[in-house]
């Protein structure tokens, strides 16, 4: 199929300037001004006005993630509808194998749950354990396109490892060519506290904060960062949401080592005062690390802004209210967990670059094109180039909307943005060259 976008602004990592794409048999085929002449095309989309980025690349979901409230609200189907509504072409998500249970094994079944997403879906793979053969696991994974592989320095009695074990893995990550994603909370310091502020009777979600500190951040991405320094193994930490966090990251940044960082919306525009108030308007908001200070916001702005932070995700992972209900009567039974991939590129627009905090090229970095890089996906994704995928937004800045659970597209009853007004949005979303309309109604 041929299609031809007109008279766009085309925004890369590089530059904007306004163009002609042609798009045919899934790829982008040209690039130019005023491309006329080009027989069998098919559909016209006349792009005046408006800007034309290339796919948002979502580094970090959770679709269809079992826990002990049931499965996250969004499984592949919802989740990735709600991507494509806001102009996200590309999800990674997880691999989390069940302990004894080989990383390929793991992977072949994440891959057939995957089957119904609407988007393209890859995966990180998550070591839970060191086994004899998890070293050769993790190079059959590699051997099959896994690029990245996920620690967690928390959550020891389930997902969690030991700082011997993160050693072996960062290891042989690093001689398989990959590099490894961490979750950065010190896991053991914040059982200690969770538990301490349950015997005490303090179970209400305020007291969620106050059990993850943001030292027990920080210096999880200190050991983090350590660690992988000894086994030269590169490393990109997740949902960075601490003023803290980021003198660690930019301190090893400027020693020339391989550290990326990412951090998601939530941090970037919502704070702690969102855990006071009654349980059914505080528990949706109960995710880990928990929302910070407005200090860290203004930090995390200033870090997307000089290159610090070099991807922003969503982690997305919302429950519903009646799920979050399981904690009722004690925080540490909350799924934690919120929704964002069908906000995340108007929100940073809208709160970004329309309030010059970053660029429109800075932009498309860090909704697309980094992550793409960082995991192995580029030149096809992350870009618009001659020859790249036909994974292409048609942005419409004239647009606005209020953020909604009464109208968002993602499976979930609350939404931790509501009511937060954006301007933006996509007028037609390409995926591999194929045209979907998704404003002001998408549905599939």
């Amino acid at each position: 199929m041929k299609i031809l976008i007109k008279s766009g602004i085309v925004v890369t990592q590089y530059e904007s300037r306004q163009a002609d794409i042609l798009v045919h048999n899934g790829l982008v085929s040209q690039i130019g001004d005023q491309l006329t002449g080009v027989a069998g095309i098919e559909e016209i989309i006349d792009a005046s006005g408006k800007y034309i980025f290339p796919g948002g690349v979502d580094p970090h979901v959770h679709m269809h993630l079992p826990t002990p409230a049931g499965y996250s609200s969004d499984d592949f189907l919802s989740g990735s509808r709600a991507a494509l509504a806001g102009g996200t072409t590309t999800m990674i998500d997880f691999v989390t194998p069940r302990r004894g249970q080989s990383l390929i094994e793991a992977l072949e079944q994440r891959i057939a749950e995957s089957s119904a997403a609407l988007t393209n879906c890859y995966f990180h793979v998550s070591p839970v354990e060191w086994r004899s053969s998890t070293r050769l696991e993790i190079f059959d994974c590699v051997r099959r396109g896994i690029r990245s592989f996920k620690i967690y320095l928390a959550y020891k009695n389930t997902v969690g490892i030991s700082d011997e074990t993160i050693m072996k893995v960062m290891k042989a990550v690093s001689e398989a060519g990959a590099i490894v994603i961490a979750h950065c909370e010190m896991g053991d310091e914040i059982e200690e506290m969770r538990n301490e502020f349950a015997q005490e009777g303090l179970t209400s979600p305020f007291y969620h904060p106050l059990s993850r500190p943001p030292y027990t951040e920080s210096n999880a991405v200190k050991s983090a960062i350590d660690m992988a320094t000894q086994t030269g193994c590169p490393l990109y930490i997740v949902h960075v949401s601490s003023l803290e966090s980021l003198s660690y990251i930019r301190e090893a940044q400027q020693k020339g080592l391989p550290v990326y960082a990412e951090t998601c919306p939530q941090y970037l525009l919502l704070d702690d005062s969102k855990y006071e108030g009654t349980f059914e308007q505080t528990a949706p908001f109960v995710l880990s690390p928990p929302l910070r200070k407005q200090s860290d916001q203004q930090a995390l702005w200033s870090a997307l802004a000089d290159g610090t932070i070099q991807t922003v995700g969503t982690d997305h992972c919302p429950f519903m209210l009646s799920q979050k209900a399981l904690g009722e009567d004690d925080f540490r039974k909350i799924p934690n967990g919120v929704g964002g991939v069908e906000h995340r590129l108007a929100l940073l627009y809208t709160y970004g670059v329309l309030q010059k905090r970053i660029t429109l090229n800075q932009f498309v970095k860090l909704t697309s094109t980094n992550a793409a890089e960082i995991f192995g996906l580029s030149p096809s994704k992350g870009t618009i180039a001659i020859g790249a995928d036909a994974d292409l937004v048609v942005w419409n800045p004239h647009a606005a909307d209020i953020i909604s659970s009464k109208t968002h597209h993602q499976h979930c009853d609350t939404n931790v943005f509501e009511g937060i007004t954006t301007h933006g949005r996509p007028d037609y979303v390409l995926k591999g060259g194929n045209i979907i309309r998704n404003s002001p109604g998408f549905q599939q």
